[in-house]
């Protein structure tokens, strides 16, 4: 047996308690292994230290695996009566049966050796305490991401000297359209009928930069934006249209205008903040310049945004604060985190523990682009923004060497990183104010919904940008922020794209095996980028996704109810084409 491909651990995303009753149990191994079976049972059942009766557990096979390229994902789902539960797994390969325990390998000899002390891996308690719960109403959530000042103008007689005129064109990162949180309101409708139920606003709070990444004050509406009375109405009117809101919260760093940071730079290390801040060189505080030099901490180099010192007592306090007010004041349902895994640990637990408590199911959204696992263990966020998800889709279609079972593998590794409640709520997105857009990428449309059925499909809850449902186009940014074009939404190009956009929004929303967890890839096509999935609800019933994304039309003989398609006709899914139908 390949030992070097096995790997168990009662911790992390191995072994957890999915709720109060169920223990969630994964192994790795590699593709040598043909079977696993789990013993299992109470650590007491043979007595408090084992006496003369021998401990030997359950014994059930573990049926439920996905493929990643070098090894393979077992996972069952166990149900132990007590809240305890003691294992081991026994490995087939085609020639040899191993058992595997938490200090290694032994053979059927050894493991039934008498005498032995067999060391199983265990998990001595499921405390209802120390379960990952994750807010139950984000799968079922559909999000739309704006950037304000490029969305709507709702008080454009208001406009002031530096308001360009509203225009559809790129745009640069200074210039000021005047969008604001007015305009969002009048357009709730709008995304009321588009189906959207969720919508995440970058930065609101007051900030010099049309981003507002650069926080003057966190406890105020930007003016440019409308004021605390404009954010009630508008959250108030939300959630009479059935929508959610989410503020993007920026504590990793602030703007040179935050009267903390303007105190530090006017009394020096004689400044009651200067522990809010990570300053090495008081006598070049005043420097201009990036911050290579090392004087003091920044978001990247900019040292027009110092990093705030989230291990400060003072910074945490006065954080948790202002999340409290926003929760109270506006009554939100979510914040995101910007640069999300720079703010420290500590920070993110009292921020948890303090937020939870006035809002149960408030969401918490860690902006990472990496594997997040060690910030997904039920005591920091809730979840995190899924870009490995979008980079390996984009690459994909990008790199054309790769088969559908790099794209299988691509989607089971971003599924296998973290525990099934956060996999839940995952925050699945393709493109964002950070990133190029979607349509941009290829310049073709077949491809744009390919990958937007991919979105639609898989676990988590799936956000588009604003003007994703026209496939508004955009560089990287700034020219990613363009402004919706409001006046040409009626034209028939417009009206089409954003009927198959509003197509797949209905569609999470009322198939519940949209949003499932559940899913395998078949893999019975012989074309090497043919991609097929099928999806389960708690039901069975089954919906297959099939997208051709080789050069030559594809003959399908499937049969159901079709639910979605693009370029598929007469049983043929032509090149880019795209199918989801609901399995007889």
């Amino acid at each position: 047996m390949e030992f070097t491909g096995v790997y168990h651990k009662t911790s992390e995303q191995m072994s957890y308690a999915l709720n109060q009753d169920e223990l969630v149990v994964n192994l790795k191994t590699g593709y040598d292994v043909k079977r696993v079976f789990i013993h299992y049972g109470d650590p007491y059942e043979a007595g408090i230290l084992g006496g003369k009766e021998k401990w030997t557990g359950k014994r059930e096979e573990i049926v439920y695996k996905k493929r990643l390229p070098h090894q393979i994902w077992w996972t069952t789902t166990l149900v132990p009566p007590y809240k305890r539960c003691k294992y081991y797994f026994e490995l087939h390969t085609d020639e040899e049966v191993w058992f595997y325990l938490e200090d290694g390998f032994l053979t059927k000899e050894q493991i039934d050796m008498e005498g032995r002390m067999l060391q199983c891996f265990t998990v001595p308690w499921m405390n209802p305490a120390d379960v990952n719960v994750t807010p139950g109403w984000v799968n079922d959530t559909v999000w739309y991401q704006i950037f304000p000042d490029r969305f709507c103008n709702g008080t454009p007689e208001k406009n002031g000297p530096d308001i360009l005129p509203w225009q559809t064109g790129p745009v640069k990162n200074q210039e000021k359209y005047g969008g604001n949180l007015e305009g969002i309101r009048q357009k709730l409708p709008y995304l009321e009928d588009l189906g959207i139920t969720g919508i995440y606003l970058t930065p609101v709070m007051e900030a010099g930069s049309i981003h507002k990444y650069d926080t003057t004050d966190y406890t105020r509406i930007d003016p440019a934006f409308g004021d605390g009375e404009t954010m009630d109405r508008l959250v108030k009117e939300a959630h009479e249209h059935g929508i959610r809101i989410m503020l993007d919260a920026v504590f990793n760093h602030c703007g040179r205008e935050f009267a903390p940071w303007k105190d530090v730079m006017e009394k020096g290390r004689n400044s009651s903040y200067a522990g809010w801040f990570m300053i090495h060189d008081w006598d070049e505080i005043q420097k201009r310049a990036d911050t290579r030099d090392g004087r003091f901490f920044s978001f990247a180099f900019a040292d027009w945004m110092p990093k705030l010192n989230t291990n400060n007592e003072e910074v945490i306090s006065y954080f948790c604060g202002v999340c409290e007010d926003w929760i109270r004041r506006y009554d939100i349902d979510g914040i995101r985190f910007d640069v999300g895994n720079e703010v420290s640990h500590r920070f993110l637990k009292r921020m948890r523990e303090h937020l939870k408590k006035i809002k149960p199911d408030i969401y918490l959204l860690g902006e990472i682009w990496h594997d997040a696992s060690q910030w997904l263990a039920g005591d920091e966020y809730d979840s995190v923004m899924n870009y490995p998800l979008m980079s390996g889709i984009h690459d994909f279609f990008l790199d054309k060497s790769m088969g559908k079972e790099t794209f299988e593998f691509m989607v089971n590794r971003c599924y296998t990183m973290y525990m099934q409640q956060n996999n839940n709520v995952l925050f699945n997105l393709l493109d964002s104010h950070d990133t190029e857009r979607l349509m941009n990428r290829f310049h073709d449309l077949d491809i744009f919904y390919q990958q937007l059925a991919v979105l639609f499909t898989l676990p988590g809850s799936p956000c588009i940008f604003y003007g994703t449902e026209i496939a508004m186009e955009g560089g990287h940014d700034p020219d990613c922020r363009r402004c919706m074009p409001w006046e040409e939404l009626d034209s028939e190009t417009y009206r089409e794209r954003r009927s198959l956009m509003k197509r797949l929004i209905h569609l999470r929303r009322q198939e519940e095996a949209f949003r499932s967890l559940y899913f395998h890839f078949p893999n019975t096509y012989e074309k090497q980028r043919c991609v097929e999935y099928i999806k389960l609800d708690r039901e069975n019933r089954k919906i297959k996704v099939l997208l051709n994304c080789d050069e030559e039309p594809v003959k399908t003989e499937e049969t159901g109810e079709i639910l979605f398609a693009r370029n598929f006709q007469d049983g043929v899914l032509g090149k880019n084409g795209t199918l989801i139908f609901r399995m007889k």
